[in-house]
């Protein structure tokens, strides 16, 4: 992943909370792979409107030449990790209209980040850290 200070829709960047980073790694012959998640809050848009989104992302890679330090969030973060198959959605508003959890709380939660992302669109929420995106085009 590269961490970016602009944010573009169409790179699909994630927002994540550093000290939910897990995972672990297995040598494979001459490289290590690692699996792991994060929470993270993300926008997408769908037929001109605009959602708001939190769940987790999927961390992984077969081939890393070094293994990652497990210590340090920016470590693994920026390895080159694999993200074809994008976060998974545990809440999503739209302004209008939640979908995800069905527990109460869980929505409250979900709802209280969620509203002023979209409110403010596009902002990073406190405790989170981003914006990070497996977009390589113009790493730095």
């Amino acid at each position: 992943m590269r961490r970016t200070d602009r944010f573009l829709i169409s790179q699909k960047p994630y927002a994540i909370a550093l000290d939910t980073i897990t995972g672990d790694q297995h040598p494979r012959g001459d490289r290590h792979a690692f699996s792991g998640r994060a929470t993270a809050v993300w926008y997408r848009r769908k037929q001109g409107i605009t959602r708001a989104c939190i769940g987790e992302v999927k961390l992984w890679s077969h081939y890393l030449p070094e293994p990652l330090n497990l210590d340090d969030p920016h470590d693994i973060l920026t390895a080159e990790l694999d993200g074809r198959y994008g976060g998974d959605c545990h809440g999503r508003w739209d302004g209008e209209r939640y979908w995800g959890a069905q527990k109460p709380e869980t929505m409250e939660i979900h709802l209280a980040v969620l509203r002023p992302m979209l409110a403010a669109d596009p902002i990073i929420p406190a405790g989170f850290d981003g914006w990070w995106t497996f977009h390589t085009e113009g790493a730095r």
